[in-house]
């Protein structure tokens, strides 16, 4: 199945939905063992994007991606900001001239943009922050690409898969950001950041179900 930046604008709608009904719960986590101000960084950048919503439709997913990475980058601030829009900036340099992308498509540019964050951050899987969810997502999306398995089945595994990797983060001990100051005392809180990754790819995840169905 093909898809243009028509359905950007969704995607952006149900991720700040998701965020918005989720914020007091992810605030508790941050204020457990961050800064506590994740949740209101994170909705600043995509308060930023809702209005450019019809713009995105109508550009390219390259210049879409870049545009959503500029963006978040300029309005979050942090370290979450930083990520983020290395995140959607590497994927703009990946999906080249595209105008519609499928599944495998969407595989390849994920893989590129999750290595350029951890590039960024100077960190990787089992250190208690978001790519404790993006890396394994982009590992089962490319196992089931791979594996020609439905776009429903597909879809299934990477919520399912990104809930897996929200859940590890519990009992990891944190070695960056702040909550690594915490040492054993971090071990027992879900990360903040793996939370709201974990929110916003299973959000995506039921537009794209949606999109399916039609």
């Amino acid at each position: 199945m093909q898809f243009t930046s028509e359905i950007l604008p969704d995607l952006i709608m149900a991720v700040a939905e998701t965020i918005e009904q989720n914020a007091e719960e992810v605030t508790v986590l941050d204020q457990a063992i961050g800064d506590g101000d994740h949740v209101t960084n994170l909705q600043r950048g995509l308060n930023a994007l809702i209005p450019l919503n019809a713009e995105l439709a109508q550009l390219e997913w390259a210049q879409a991606l870049q545009k959503i990475g500029m963006t978040l980058l300029s309005t979050m601030g942090g370290a979450s900001g930083s990520l983020f829009g290395t995140l959607f900036i590497s994927m703009s340099k990946a999906v080249n001239d595209r105008v519609e992308i499928n599944s495998n498509d969407v595989s390849e540019i994920l893989i590129q943009g999750v290595e350029a964050v951890k590039k960024r951050g100077k960190s990787d899987a089992g250190e208690k922050t978001m790519l404790d969810v993006l890396i394994p997502v982009s590992e089962s999306m490319k196992q089931g690409v791979e594996a020609a398995i439905t776009l429903p089945d597909l879809l299934e595994n990477i919520c399912q898969t990104a809930v897996e990797g929200m859940e590890s983060t519990r009992n990891m001990l944190a070695t960056k950001g702040r909550a690594s100051y915490l040492e054993e005392k971090s071990i027992g809180h879900i990360d903040a950041g793996a939370r709201t990754s974990q929110l916003m790819i299973c959000a995506i995840v039921g537009v794209f179900k949606d999109q399916a169905k039609d």
